[in-house]
């Protein structure tokens, strides 16, 4: 395919003062269209505009091209309307010149880019490769591109305003592809290497200068080719944004509720109630506990969806959230006279208690027992395992004291365990990521500090110990300086090393504990104030908007909406249920700043994510029921396996039961911490 060359387009723009020139106040548009010929390589021309609207080219094109735009409240609609005079293939592709300087600017395509990706390895979309990049729209959870001048505030953004009723399933994932059917799917993105800073945006898609086909794998790029009948008119409308903010968290923050508030996400009719869904995935705990080693566990790691059979891997958080999914069985078992709920999950506590712990006095995060040898182990344990274990521990140690039961043998493990993490905190109140059993550090990296946040709250909340608070709040110190206020989220997640949903929900999550426990008025709210900061960027993640599939795609026949799910992070590009209980953060939120979106975004949340738990008559390609999916592979891109529409062969749902579950389960950290409710 040709390189576009630039032809300024005049008055593309003029009910917004958009005219020649590139500058940051008059930003200029260049156009280009390439046609292809079956079995020829496309011809790409570029246009420019005559005084009526029409674009035009050297030559004849065998199609005619005609843009409007209309201003108003300072957003420019620019709608092309495409006339096919014969059969053609085509691909549009406008860009924004904005003017600013590339080395002032950070780049920013929701649940997929932000700043420059330089946090991600060589080997994902990031600057470090190339530092120009159009994707498809559907790998992003709103279809836009902003790009923020940091030297002066200004920024300007590219939404896509279209149904996304259609997609078309391709005969080839690189190269020049035409479609074989209808798609909504365009392109967007930006270009940087020239020293100046535009937005690329087009239709049907195209990636360049590579595309994403599987966890670090660039693969060539793909230029999609749509279909135009003669006399056939295709209309692409897209809305341009020029405004000012006062820091790149001030422009995510803003650009979320402009796109929430253009795309009007409305909650789904819920398949389930809460008890009707609590009953399907309680089938999980009768089918995943595995009672036959040392370690009593739910399976729930590097399963496969055909069969989902155990296969002796325990894992106590992250992934297999063992220990909370055993509180959860214990709660509900004995909340429904569930004997054999309950029975199992004592059976879980008695063999961590028994068998759960090395040496050194850390929990046993991931044990291989059908490995040679039986009950192998690496040797490397994580803050974030750690922390998710002690937090379950702590609600089941609390849910036994309010109900008449003392555990001191577990109350010692748990003080010993703190004490120790208590050693690994740095001077500047971080937690390494991950350490050894004699607490030597194996990577230093503070992105996943947060989740120590939780369960410190928690200790000093039922210990009562001044020491586990002092710690929290360092750590909380560590988060508003590296990460908060530097808007830089990274490394939470154990499988990744880049920019990631979960760390912005996590450091979200725990300055809503630090609100909770904390009795200073002024202090909590500061704490409300980081809280909210946050979960902006972990809410940019989530989709706005309901991706489309092509016919003969599961998750499109079977009527998916990807609405309220989250994109998981720049190295693995897919949507799931990873939720717990921010959904409560953004209820608190809601609450306390008395903010409609964010109350609109939960409710919108709460009544999407339960949509693909498999149950009888709808399995949704899961072999047994209450086995919620996690590698929903909604773009063209897979975890190894079966691409967009499908999932990966191999999931975990022993994190993805916990999650829905916690989800059904509103007000647990409130009550915790004795709050009559989650507000201020």
């Amino acid at each position: 395919m040709k390189l576009i060359s630039r032809t300024v387009l005049a008055t593309i723009l003029a009910a917004a003062g958009i005219q020649q020139g590139a500058s940051a106040q008059n930003p200029a548009i260049d156009g280009s269209i390439s046609i292809k010929s079956p079995g020829n390589p496309a011809e790409t021309f570029c246009l420019a505009e005559s005084h009526d609207g029409i674009l035009q080219t050297e030559g004849a094109l065998p199609v005619e091209i005609k843009r409007t735009t209309s201003e108003n409240g300072g957003v420019t609609t620019v709608k092309l309307e495409i006339t096919a005079e014969k059969t053609i293939y085509y691909n549009i592709e406008q860009a924004l010149h904005t003017g600013f300087s590339s080395g002032d600017c950070l780049f920013y395509m929701p649940g997929f880019w932000y700043r420059d990706n330089l946090r991600s390895p060589k080997t994902a979309p990031s600057f470090h490769s190339s530092r120009d990049w159009t994707v498809r729209e559907d790998r992003l959870s709103s279809p836009l591109t902003g790009i923020y001048n940091a030297a002066t505030g200004e920024y300007f953004t590219v939404l896509r305003i279209s149904d996304f009723s259609q997609d078309a399933q391709p005969c080839h994932s690189y190269g020049e592809v035409i479609l074989s059917g209808d798609t909504s799917i365009g392109f967007t993105g930006f270009s940087s290497g020239s020293g100046k800073a535009d937005i690329n945006f087009g239709f049907p898609y195209k990636e360049t200068p590579a595309s994403y086909m599987r966890k670090l794998t660039l693969a060539p790029p793909v230029y999609a080719f749509s279909r135009l009948d003669a006399g056939e008119r295709h209309e692409i409308v897209w809305e341009i944004r020029k405004g000012k903010a006062g820091s790149w968290s001030d422009f995510v923050a803003e650009i979320w509720e402009y796109s929430f508030d253009k795309l009007q996400p409305a909650p789904l009719e819920p398949r389930h109630s809460t008890e009707e869904a609590k009953a399907l995935l309680s089938k999980y705990y009768t089918q995943s506990f595995v009672d036959c080693h040392p370690l009593k566990y739910y399976s729930g790691v590097e399963l496969r969806t055909a069969d989902c059979k155990p296969n002796g891997l325990a894992e106590t958080g992250f992934l297999g959230r063992v220990l909370l999914n055993a509180f959860n069985a214990m709660e509900y078992g004995q909340e429904h006279s569930r004997e054999d709920l309950a029975a199992d999950a004592d059976e879980v506590f008695r063999s961590y208690l028994e068998h759960g712990f090395t040496p050194g006095g850390l929990f046993r995060e991931r044990v291989y027992f059908d490995q040679n040898p039986a009950g192998y182990e690496d040797g490397v344990y994580s803050i974030r395992r750690q922390s998710e274990s002690i937090y379950a521990i702590l609600l089941y140690l609390d849910y036994e004291k309010k109900h008449g039961t003392m555990h001191p043998e577990w109350e010692a493990r748990i003080r010993t365990l703190l004490e120790r993490l208590l050693a690994l905190q740095n001077e500047d109140g971080s937690f390494p990521r991950k350490f050894d059993d004699a607490l030597n550090v194996k990577d230093p990296s503070g992105g996943s500090s947060s989740s120590a946040i939780l369960p410190l709250a928690m200790a000093y909340r039922y210990f009562g110990d001044k020491a586990f608070l002092n710690a929290a709040e360092r750590a909380a110190e560590y988060l508003e300086t590296e990460l908060i206020s530097k808007a830089d989220y990274f490394s939470s997640t154990l499988d990744a090393n880049c920019e990631d949903k979960e760390a912005s929900l996590y450091a979200s999550t725990a300055m809503y504990y630090m609100a909770l426990v904390e009795k200073n008025q002024k202090k909590a709210m500061h704490y409300s104030d980081l809280c909210r900061q946050a979960a902006y960027f972990a809410l940019s993640w989530y989709y706005l908007w309901d991706v489309p599939f092509a016919q003969g795609q599961m998750l499109g026949d079977s009527g998916f909406k990807s609405r309220g799910w989250g994109n998981v992070s720049v190295e693995n590009n897919h949507v799931d249920v990873f939720i717990f209980e921010f959904a409560d953060v953004i209820d608190y939120l809601a609450a306390t700043y008395d903010d409609l979106r964010f109350a609109s975004i939960s409710e919108i949340i709460r009544s999407s994510m339960t949509q693909l738990l498999p149950e009888k008559g709808s399995m949704y390609d899961i072999a047994l029921e209450g086995y919620c999916p996690e590698v929903v592979q909604h773009t063209n891109w897979d975890y190894g396996r079966n691409g967009k529409g499908f999932y990966n062969d191999i999931f975990a749902p022993g994190w993805t039961v916990a999650s829905l579950w916690q989800l059904l389960s509103p007000g647990r950290a409130a009550s915790y911490f004795d709050r009559a409710s989650a507000t201020m």
